[in-house]
């Protein structure tokens, strides 16, 4: 799998958490933040509001990456934890694919936003 510099996980042994770091404020990632806003105003996209729209995404698609998930977004990156396990390092791996994956492909996200927007509970 290839990493992006937008998009990691790692695992922090001292706390017991395996954790993905998504970081929005880079050029692309933040040039995407700017056509969602663009789409719905309410989409004014920090690390809270990409929290708000993986929530929405992962609950729809992928509601088992949601157990056990701690996020911790910030204004300019957006971070989740999950308690250490090899289970939870699958999970935080799939989830840095699935963004990958939405960045990669960015109409996607596009697409979400304008027929399903409402339903986004944004920050």
């Amino acid at each position: 799998m290839a990493e992006h510099k937008y998009v990691s996980f790692f695992i922090n042994q001292e706390f017991n958490l395996v954790s993905v770091s998504f970081r929005n404020e880079l050029p692309k990632t933040f040039a995407i933040g700017e056509k969602m806003y663009a789409i719905n105003k309410n989409a004014y996209m920090n690390g809270y509001n990409w929290d708000a729209f993986f929530n929405y995404y992962l609950s729809e698609n992928y509601p088992d990456l949601m157990e056990d998930i701690e996020p911790d977004p910030e204004a300019g990156s957006y971070v989740a934890h999950y308690p250490l396990s090899p289970e939870n390092k699958k999970k935080a791996q799939k989830f840095v694919e699935i963004i990958t994956n939405l960045i990669e492909h960015e109409e996607t996200i596009y697409e979400i936003v304008r027929h399903k927007g409402d339903e986004i509970n944004w920050d």
